[in-house]
Parts: structure tokens; sequence; C-alpha cells
């Protein structure tokens, strides 16, 4: 041991007094730090910068009409693009725009066609057809920015999609909106009609004695010809207007079945979503039986389920809130019914599983295990919940759809029926006004006159029963103010739900700020094993201390006590610059400047050992590791897109482990998987020690001939 340190300090005292050797040293603990700084500062935003990335957009699309309504939806997406500053959109013509993508002037073009709208306005024809946009790109420019401009483009086909699907609903409904609006305006004027065609009924046996009592009494009879003559006029003038606006409401609701159509399919797939969301709970009766399960994990999962269960009850209250405002009030239909009854059941069922699952997590928090009811009754309660989804789901096709176009349909015969009822009276009232005119004449000219009319009242009576009939019809099957009610929903609402139906809720459990950050923990820990291939270029594994003889094991640990120390700092200068000089986020940066010490000392065993037993075989060894463990320890992209052979060495890489442990530092630790990091760099340690004391003095004697002659050629050291 006193041999070892003699060496050691005997290094340092030679570094110190000698001015050239110190700057050197310098120079070796500083180089590192740098190659790690420039990438993560180069590396700091790249996805936040993507503005400077430029793609061409042509607009030829020459617009269409629909309805007598200009739609050009080219120029809503410029418009639209115009205000996004995501990526450099660069507005020109088409051939500006091929040309700039052939050279490198644009990353890609995007080319809005003439027909862009016509196909979309197609929508309502009996063949529609898909629109398209035509995406260039010149992928020999740079081979990330093709992935970015393509993104870009996907997401200018989203954001149409989405604004054609919610204007469209919302033009729908607006119009259903306006339409109950004006229908319940003129409810007075309704109500009125039907109270006149009442009263005429009821007043005809009146008139009636009236025309049989002409002969006797015509100054009577015309008293009440004139009170009927009187009323006729804003008879006929109030049955013209309601009959039109029925007929208006009749021709809007036919549209509105072709709309309410589009949401079954939307209410199967969030059925099936609820599904997997109550089958993917009863995951947590293994998790809380495991007895060897992390407590942190555990809990993480159970919130995990928390959140799904959570957003299930959201989709259930849209659907029930949808299903509800569709569902007659005074006549439901018993399917529809059904399906929002088992949905509130399903709600609640979900309420408990969330109960059930705080109450786990309060005795996970407290060091105790759940209780085995709470274990049973969410497996118990799961198992319920997916056996009535299954219900619904297997009846909704051949059941529930049938029901929600049943009640569109009953809306739609109620308006018809109502539109029949007000036009038959509409063609009667002429009958009607033509008799009374001609019954006031008879009074007047005398008792022959009467005589006529009185002929002729059994068929007026007749036709002003049968009105007052259908009315009666109505009434009792149909509710006007269930029509308006339904006309009547909020327009944005209902159509972003259709748009939109589902959002996406996303939880950061380790909020990382920037990419700079993010790829600290590679960069730092590749420019400690470049700092370490730079000591053993520029410095001598071997002694030279004429004065004294020291054994191979010796030399081998009292030099590799120089190494580290200037790896350690190495180290040091790293870490401590990453998090105060770039302002690189580290959750725990004490951690982080330990593990990167650790990191340090394990890559300065492993490379000095490799040039110590090896010589220069062992540099071209430790470069090799260097190049193998930049695509196969995971530090850029996710082992598992990476092929194959990669995938096998990854676990076999010391940089797998040192980099997971850097990133525990970053975004928060989990001690099981320091340990696990740790416990795989110890492995390297005993292997590379055994290969340094086991084999150094034997191959460095085999070799010695060989390096001397290596030496005489003038160009090896």
């Amino acid at each position: 041991m006193k041999n070892i340190f003699n060496i050691y300090f005997t290094d340092v005292r030679k570094i110190v007094k000698n001015w050239a050797a110190v700057i050197i040293i310098l120079g070796l603990i500083i180089l590192p730090s740098l190659y790690a700084w420039f990438n993560i500062e180069a590396s700091w935003d790249p996805y936040g910068n993507t503005k400077g990335l430029s793609i061409a957009i042509v607009n030829k699309d020459r617009g269409t009409t629909i309805r007598d309504h200009d739609i050009k939806m080219g120029d809503m997406i410029v418009d639209s693009l115009k205000q996004n500053e995501v990526l450099g959109w660069k507005f020109v013509d088409e051939a500006t725009a091929l040309n700039g993508v052939k050279h490198g002037e644009y990353y890609a073009s995007i080319v809005i066609p003439e027909d862009f709208s016509e196909k979309i306005a197609t929508i309502i024809s009996d063949n529609p057809q898909k629109p398209e946009l035509d995406y260039s790109v010149n992928e020999k420019i740079n081979a990330v920015a093709p992935k970015i401009t393509s993104k870009g483009a996907s997401s200018i086909i989203e954001k149409v999609s989405y604004n054609f699907t919610k204007t469209v609903n919302e033009k729908i409904f607006s119009v259903f909106h306006d339409l109950g609006i004006e229908l319940e305006q003129n409810l007075p004027s309704i109500e009125k009609v039907k109270d006149l065609m009442f009263r005429l009924e009821k007043e005809f046996p009146q008139i009636n004695e009236a025309v049989n009592l002409a002969l006797t009494d015509a100054q009577k009879a015309q008293d009440i010809v004139s009170k009927a003559q009187s009323d006729l006029p804003l008879v006929v003038e109030l049955t013209k207007n309601a009959g039109d606006l029925s007929k208006g409401l009749t021709d809007f609701l036919d549209k509105s079945g072709q709309a309410l159509e589009t949401a079954a399919p939307t209410i199967k797939e969030e059925l099936n979503t609820l599904r997997q969301i109550a089958s993917s709970s009863a995951e947590i009766t293994a998790i809380l039986q495991n007895p060897e399960i992390d407590p942190a994990t555990a809990k993480q999962d159970l919130n995990t389920v928390k959140s799904r269960l959570e957003s299930g009850i959201k989709i259930i209250d849209g659907i029930v809130n949808f299903l509800d405002r569709l569902n007659p009030k005074d006549s439901p239909q018993p399917v529809i019914k059904d399906v929002i009854d088992k949905l509130n059941k399903v709600k609640a069922m979900f309420q408990k599983q969330i109960d059930y699952i705080q109450a786990a997590i309060n005795a996970i928090d407290k060091g105790e295990k759940p209780a085995e009811d709470i274990i049973n009754g969410v497996n118990q309660i799961s198992k319920d919940s997916v056996a009535l989804l299954d219900d619904i789901l297997g009846k909704y096709d051949s059941t529930i759809v049938p029901a929600i176009s049943a009640a569109v349909d009953q809306a739609k015969t109620a308006a018809k029926d109502a539109s029949t009822v007000l036009q038959d009276a509409q063609n009667s009232l002429p009958d009607v006004s033509k008799l009374l005119s001609d019954a006031s004449k008879g009074i007047t000219v005398g008792k022959e006159e009467v005589t006529k009319i009185q002929k002729e009242l059994p068929a007026i009576e007749s036709k002003i029963k049968q009105i007052a009939d259908r009315i009666r019809q109505f009434e009792s099957t149909e509710d006007i103010h269930q029509i308006i009610d339904l006309l009547k929903h909020d327009v944005e609402k209902e159509s972003d739900f259709l748009a939109n139906p589902v959002v996406l809720k996303e939880n950061r459990l380790y909020p990382i700020p920037n990419y700079g950050s993010g790829m600290s923990p590679f960069f730092s820990t590749l420019s400690l094993w470049v700092g370490a291939l730079l000591l053993v270029s520029l410095l001598t594994t071997e002694v030279h201390h004429p004065e004294k003889a020291y054994k191979s094991y010796q030399v081998y640990f009292g030099r590799f006590l120089t190494f580290l120390t200037i790896a350690l700092l190495q180290s040091v200068i790293v870490t401590m610059g990453d998090i105060y000089l770039l302002g690189t986020y580290v959750s725990n940066p004490l951690w982080f400047v330990l593990f990167g010490l650790i990191n340090s000392a394990v890559f300065m065993l492993m490379v000095y050992t490799l040039v110590s037993v090896f010589g220069n075989v062992g540099k071209a060894m430790a470069i090799i590791m260097l190049v193998l463990q930049l695509a196969g320890s995971g530090g850029t992209f996710p082992i598992q897109v990476t092929p194959p052979f990669f995938q096998m060495i990854h676990p076999f890489l010391p940089f797998t482990y040192a980099i997971s442990m850097m990133r525990e530092a970053v975004g928060g630790i989990l001690w099981d998987i320091v340990l696990k990091d740790m416990a795989a760099l110890c492995i390297y340690v005993v292997i590379t020690l055994m290969l340094g004391l086991l084999f150094k003095k034997h191959i460095n004697k085999h070799s010695a001939k060989m390096v001397k002659k290596a030496k005489e050629s003038g160009l090896v050291h």
C-alpha cells in the first residue's frame, strides 16, 4: 500500500513542479466539459425553434358554392397558417415552391389543389370524395427535418378535419336553433289558431240554430253569422302562417336525422372506450394482491387507473346528457331510458372504484396493506361494470340505434302531422268563408236564401269537426314544446361534442422543461468516457521511477490514482458546468454531481485497465466500446427503435446504467432504479479489476518485445 501511494504522490509532485505538465493537465480536465456543453447547448430546444424550418404553401383552390354560400377552404387554411408560428410557412406559387424544395430553400411544400373545396362539398352528394393535399419533401437536406415537416402537414389535415366537422355541425344546429326560437315566438299564434278552430266547432250548433230560426228571427241569425265572419280572416291568416312554419319544421327535422345519425358511431366508440377502462381496472386486483410490489410503483399504478376512471365518468356524463336531450320527456323511448339508467349505474360503479382506490392509496401512504374487502370490491365492481357495458354494446346496433332513429322519426312525424292538420284547415277555410258570406246574403234577401244555406251548413260543420279532431289527435300523441326544446340545444356545445368527443388529459410524471436538459445525462456521460480516452492518449500508464522497482499491481493501482484524480476533476467541471453555467434543469443537483463522479471513476478504471493491460490495442478497444455505446445505450433514441443487434448488446453496456442513473437525478430519483444501476456498474468494476490484476503482468511481459519493436518505427509511442 505504501508503494502505491508513493507512486501517486510522486506523480502529483512532478505535475506541480512542471509548468508544462500543469497546463496539459488543466487542458485535459476542461476539454471533456467543452464536449458536453457545446452539444447540450446546440440541442437546447430544437423543437421550440421550428419556425426556422421553411415550408412553402401553394393555394390553388378555386373554391365552390354550397346552397348559395361561397366556400373557399384553401383561403381558410392559409388564414389559419398565417396565425401559426410553429413552422416557417412561406406562401408562394407552385413553380417557386417546387424549385425551392429541390434546391433546399424550403424543407417541404404543401400544394392545395384547385378542386380542394369542390371535393369537400361532395359530402352532401351521393358520391362524396376525399380532398387531397400534395406534400413534397427534400429528405437529403436533413434527417430530422422531414419528420417535423410531416407532422406540420398532418396537423393541417387534422385542423381542416376538425374545423370542417365542427362548422358543418354548427351550421346544422344553428339552423335548428333559429327554427326553434322562431317556432317558440309564433307559439301564441299557433295556440290562437287552435283555440279559434275549437271555438268554431263549439259555436256551430248555435249557427245551425240561428239558421233554423232565421225565418222568424233574421236579425239574430245575422248577428251570429257576422260574428263568425269577423273571426274568419284572422283564422285564415294565422292558419297560413302556421302551415308555412310547420312545413319548414318538417324539412329541417328531415335534415336533423342525417346529422344525428353521425352521432351513433361516435357514441359506440365512447362505449368501447368505457369498456376498456372498466376492464383495465381489474388489473388493480393483481397490483394490490402482490406483496412484493414496490409501494411507490403500486401508488403510481393506482393513480393511473383512478385517472382513467375519472375520464370514464366524464365520457358517461357527455353520452347521458346527449341521450337525455334526445329522449322525449312525456313519452320517452324505453330503450334509450334503459341505456341512460345503465350508464348511470356504470358511473356509480366507477365512482365506487375510485373511492376504493383512494382508500388503497391512503393505506399505502400509511405503510399498510390495503384491506381485503377493498381488493374484492374493486374486482367485483370491475366485472359488474364490464357486464353492463357488454349488455349495452350487444344491443347497440340492433336495438339502441333504431331507438335513437325512432326518437327523431317521432319528432318528424309530429311536425308532419301538424303540417297536414294546418294545411287541411287552410284548404277548408275558403269554403267556410264563402258559405258564411252566402249565409249573410241569404239572411238579407230573405227566407229563400236562408233555406239554401241551411242545406249546406252540415258540410261546413263536418269540415270544421274534422279539423278539430285532427288537432286533438296531434295533441294527444305529440308535444310541440318538446320539439322546441330539441331544436334549442346549445349550438356550440353540440357541434364541438360531435367534432371532438374525446379530450386527452396529459400527466407529466417527471417534467423536464427543455430538450437540452433531457439530453444532458447522455452528453455528460459521453464526455466522461471521452475524457478518459484523452487521458490515456496523452499520459502513460507505466511508471518510470528509476530509483525504485515496483511490482505489477503496485504500478497498476499507483498510476490509476493519478488518472482517477484527474477524471474526478473532469466530472466535477462537467456536472457543475451543466447546472450553473448552462442552466440545465436538474431535479437533484447534489446527486447529479455524485452520480457523475461514480460514472467517471468506473469509466476511468475500465479505460485505464484496457490500456494498462493491452497498451495501444487497449486504446482501440476503448474507442470501439465508445462507438458501440453511442448507438446501443439508448441515450438519444429509445432502444426499442434501434436494430436488433443494438437491442441485444444494450443490457451489457456500461453507458446503459450510467445514463440511467444520471437521468434519475435530472428528472426525479427512484432509488430502486439507482440501486440497480449502481449494482450493474459494480459488476463492471469487479470484472475490470480482475482483468487488471490477473493479466497485466503476464500480458505486459509477452507484449514488451512487440511494443519495443513498434517504437523503433518512430511512429508509435
